[in-house]
């Protein structure tokens, strides 16, 4: 499709500095419309300022789409992929990685209302979210155009970005004009900062980079304790109270937040090939991994449980490199959803300092039987001479193998 053919285009806008140079070089380079939609994802920023931004920038006000997506965010993605206990190389709960479907999925969705051709995103070309993005765009609307102004435009600086925006009267806000010290994204699972100040490994990350998260030395000296209550997989209650899934990770948040919990640096291997350094502040998915691992613990058969964590890295490499919408990715959820049916109960959960433990854990479908598993002579019947034939027919091969070695004088 040539830039001619582009008449109307779907702009993920944050109202930012960046994604208002794209709108007006949309405008300015493609002669087209300029559709801009805003996700609010728990991101902790007012959303007005961007439609007045979008306004000033001359987005007529049926063409400005700004949506509270904190429920479907949390209930729909985060929830299904805590069930999978998704954990990227060992330690990133995923948290950017998670809300780009669900921003590309309204990108589409808006694109089909508003009869757009095209959509647009500002990632770069050297990081992931423009894979995550565009495999979004293209698995909901395979014959979508897809602009991506990172890839195509001569603003390689940030010199060139504040000249660009000064030519066409784009407001700079102070802060703006001098070089970024990193970059950030949030949503209500999770704040990520990389880039700059941060790009040496070798460097501890700088206080100031902290704004989800107490210093842990500086947190209660009198730890915290909680309960999580959790129906089929998904948490529903802290401290017994009910809440929606936004507003229970919020909780979780504040409680994570105050506790100095979630802290992570990380050199990562991104999907395009490089290694990056982030640190991210995840305080209330730490604390809900803990749970849901916990509540598991008593409802889940071994079987299920090993099966789970095998099919987990699986599952977390998809989310992070962009195949939510994958059939691989809805497989394995269906099966993980299966596994959930039992999850249900109560964990109690102990916040101190950065750590979060769980010390306690009780279900109405526990597989734990206290008579079985004692060290006292237990009601439920458990004959220990079967050990002794169980042992054998496990060794048998190993025995074999053993012969052998002997045999051959090894």
């Amino acid at each position: 499709m040539a830039k001619s053919d582009v008449k109307k285009v779907v702009l993920a806008y944050s109202g930012g500095l960046d994604t208002s140079i794209i709108l007006k070089w949309l405008q300015t380079t493609y002669g087209c419309e300029v559709v801009t939609f805003t996700a609010d994802l728990g991101q902790g920023e007012e959303l007005e300022p961007a439609r007045h931004k979008a306004l000033l920038l001359g987005i007529k006000p049926e063409n400005i789409f700004i949506e509270d997506l904190r429920e479907e965010f949390v209930r729909d993605y985060v929830f299904p992929m805590f069930r999978a206990n998704a954990v990227y190389e060992g330690q990133y709960l995923l948290g950017t990685s998670i809300a780009r479907p669900l921003i590309g999925k309204k990108q589409i969705e808006i694109a089909e209302k508003v009869g757009a051709d095209a959509v647009c995103h500002g990632a770069t070309g050297k990081g992931n979210d423009q894979v995550r993005f565009e495999l979004a765009y293209y698995a909901l609307k395979p014959d979508v155009k897809v602009i991506a102004p990172w890839r195509e435009w001569d603003l390689t600086s940030r010199t060139k970005l504040i000249e660009f925006a000064e030519q066409h009267q784009i407001p700079i806000a102070k802060d703006k004009r001098g070089e970024a010290p990193f970059s950030t994204d949030a949503n209500l699972l999770h704040t990520s900062s990389e880039g700059k100040v941060l790009e040496d490994p070798s460097q501890d990350v700088p206080d100031y980079v902290y704004s989800r998260t107490v210093n842990p030395e500086d947190a209660p000296d009198r730890a915290t304790f909680i309960t999580v209550d959790f129906e089929r997989g998904d948490a529903v209650a802290v401290d017994g109270v009910k809440l929606t899934p936004a507003a229970l990770l919020a909780k979780l948040n504040d409680l994570g937040r105050e506790n100095g919990i979630g802290r992570l640096d990380l050199v990562e291997n991104r999907y395009v090939g490089m290694k990056s350094r982030g640190m991210y502040e995840t305080p209330g998915g730490t604390i809900l991994l803990a749970a849901h691992r916990g509540i598991e613990q008593i409802t889940l058969d071994r079987g299920a449980a090993h099966l789970k964590d095998e099919l987990m890295p699986k599952y977390a490499e998809l989310v992070y490199n962009g195949f939510w919408f994958a059939p691989e990715r809805e497989m394995l959820q269906a099966a993980i959803d299966k596994s959930q049916e039992f999850v249900t109960g109560r964990v109690r959960l102990k916040l101190y300092k950065g750590n979060v433990s769980v010390v306690g854990r009780e279900s109405p479908y526990s597989l734990y039987d206290q008579e079985l598993v004692t060290f006292e002579e237990g009601a439920v019947a458990y004959d220990q001479h079967d050990a002794q034939g169980f042992i054998k027919l496990n060794a048998l091969r190993l025995r074999t193998l053993g012969q052998r070695k002997k045999r051959m004088g090894k």
